[in-house]
């Protein structure tokens, strides 16, 4: 007979911990984004545009955050992945939402299992990840 441990699910304090966390290593940079956190599920568990972020930036968080969530990995780490004989690059696109393999969506794990994901949009590449980074480590 096997035994699971039972894992903690993402909660809502989880979610504002990481989106301030996010948002006040953007603000030290001085960028503005949008920060989305999803559940294990895929649904939308928090979400925040900052005022003067570009709208756009809150799809494309939720897309980063999308991604992460359903290949279980950083997006930053993708791109090679979606290239010509890389290891996605077949992936069918006909999912609930297009994924996007640009850095700054990074999946949220407790007791080592998939909880939930973060995705972080309105700065560079580089940039969004390093925020959304700093909340994952900042909820371990």
């Amino acid at each position: 007979m096997s035994t699971t441990t039972a894992v903690a699910p993402l909660t809502i304090e989880d979610a504002e911990l990481l989106i301030g966390t996010a948002r006040r290593a953007a603000e030290d940079a001085a960028v503005t984004v949008s920060v989305t956190v999803l559940d294990a599920g895929g649904n939308l568990l928090a979400f925040r545009r900052d005022d003067r972020a570009v709208l756009i930036s809150g799809e494309t968080s939720t897309r980063k955050a999308y991604t992460a969530l359903q290949l279980n990995a950083p997006t930053a780490g993708l791109v090679d992945a979606v290239q010509p004989g890389g290891l996605f690059h077949t992936l069918p696109t006909a999912l609930d939402r297009p994924l996007l393999f640009i850095a700054g969506g990074v999946p949220v794990h407790r007791g080592g299992r998939l909880i939930g994901a973060i995705g972080v949009g309105g700065g560079a590449p580089e940039q969004d990840h390093a925020f959304a980074t700093a909340a994952v480590q900042a909820l371990a």
